[in-house]
């Protein structure tokens, strides 16, 4: 019970937290993790972004490519320089193609939506147009393959700041 309450009191303590979490206006570059991501990332004020992302992924019997976005707000952490946390969400379309593997090798597609949430740490390195983020994109999915919630997608992720 003490650490839930401690963990409120921590994100309390964030939500009131009025620093900027914007510590450069746009990045491009790429989310390594589940699925491999191009993204583009870009703020529409001082600690909101919308992130574009083009992801593939491929298994020994399948491929999926989405085309997603996210909204994200940005909280500075005031302890640490350039170090924001955020969350969000969005949407996704996933594009999937299988092959069963079997003799009569049949062949065939999908196509999902996926509803995400987003929740991350994001580092912009001082002096480099260098930004890092790590995060948690559980999704649920809806009409297609894979009906249902996942939780494991989260991604690395490397850009490069464009201002």
């Amino acid at each position: 019970m003490k650490t839930k309450i401690t963990l409120f009191l921590f994100l309390l303590c964030i939500m009131f937290n009025k620093s900027n979490a914007q510590n450069y206006k746009s990045a491009i570059g790429m989310r390594l993790g589940s699925p491999w991501s191009a993204s583009y990332k870009t703020f529409i004020n001082e600690n909101n972004a919308i992130e574009g992302v083009l992801g593939f992924r491929g298994g020994n019997n399948y491929s999926w490519f989405n085309i997603g976005g996210y909204y994200e707000h940005h909280t500075a952490i005031a302890t640490a320089e350039g170090l924001s946390w955020y969350y969000g969400g969005g949407i996704n379309i996933f594009f999937w193609s299988f092959d069963d593997g079997s003799f009569t090798n049949e062949n065939y597609s999908s196509t999902t939506i996926g509803l995400s949430g987003i929740l991350g740490l994001d580092y912009k390195i001082k002096d480099t147009p260098l930004n890092l983020s790590i995060d948690w994109t559980p999704t649920v999915f809806f009409s297609g393959y894979g009906d249902g919630f996942a939780g494991g997608y989260g991604a690395l992720g490397v850009r490069y700041v464009l201002n």
